[in-house]
């Protein structure tokens, strides 16, 4: 059985995106990544760009919050300060966490120099990732 768990952004374009696909990629028989917006806005290409070069397509991900509202979902990770201070209520949630990462989106500069920034705010969030869901489910199941 996987655990739903959903990755809420403010405008559901890079951030959020980018943590579904990572855990999708790395733990897809563990979880059901998902990820939403509190204004979803559309897929950032630099964040699409990131993602392609590490081998994750989030190209087609949903950018839809309404159609999770109400489920049963019981990890929500915040993933800015806007979207935590902003988090819809979601029935049964077993744990919220919140993980501030800066917004790639808000990147200045060259085309490169926009891409270096989505990929220290991927890099981080794998790290997040690994360290506090991944490892902590794999914990779960050992008995640890």
């Amino acid at each position: 059985m996987t655990i739903k768990v959903l990755f809420l952004c403010t405008g559901n374009s890079a951030r959020s995106q980018m943590a579904e696909g990572y855990l999708r990629h790395v733990a897809g028989d563990q979880f059901d990544a998902l990820s939403a917006g509190i204004e979803p806005k559309g897929l950032n290409p630099f964040a699409v760009e990131a993602m392609r070069e590490i081998g994750i397509d989030i190209s087609r991900q949903s950018k839809d919050v309404v159609s999770l509202l109400g489920q049963h979902i019981p990890y929500v990770v915040t993933v800015c300060d806007n979207a935590r201070e902003r988090c819809p209520i979601f029935p049964r949630t077993y744990k919220f966490l919140h993980w501030s990462f800066d917004d790639p989106a808000a990147a200045q500069g060259s085309h490169e120099e926009k891409l270096a920034v989505f990929r220290r705010v991927h890099d981080e969030i794998a790290h997040r990732i690994d360290k506090e869901l991944v490892s902590l489910h794999e914990a779960q199941r050992s008995g640890t």
